[in-house]
């Protein structure tokens, strides 16, 4: 299995308790198709530099997740079926991919994961 990054926009009119139910949801078709979840972080609400599909913003997460190559094509096709999901764009992590994790002050560290 190989190890994949997932940055996740999810749209700006989403409430707090369903956007943990999507990243929920999300995780449960990672695992659906063989994959494994190391982390979910959730980057908050950030401004377009233009808009998107009359969207302003939206609300960003990135996922570390184990995956076998040939099933990420068919998670894609999944996520655009996903109404929840606005844009999904997975990409191979490095060996040691650095995962940004909002603190209480509202700063970012960024944690080295291996």
């Amino acid at each position: 299995m190989n190890k994949y990054e997932a940055m996740i926009i999810f749209p700006e009119q989403l409430k707090d308790n369903v956007l943990e139910e999507a990243i929920g949801k999300i995780k449960a078709e990672i695992k659906k198709v063989g994959g494994e979840v190391d982390s979910a972080t959730r980057l908050g609400k950030r401004t377009f530099a233009r808009k998107l599909k009359k969207q302003d913003a939206g609300h960003y997460a990135v996922l570390l997740m184990k995956l076998p190559g040939d099933q990420v094509a068919p998670l894609l096709a999944r996520f655009k079926l996903n109404e929840e999901v606005f844009r999904i764009q997975i990409v191979r992590a490095p060996e040691n991919a650095v995962v940004a994790t909002a603190t209480a002050g509202g700063e970012a560290k960024a944690h080295a994961q291996s």
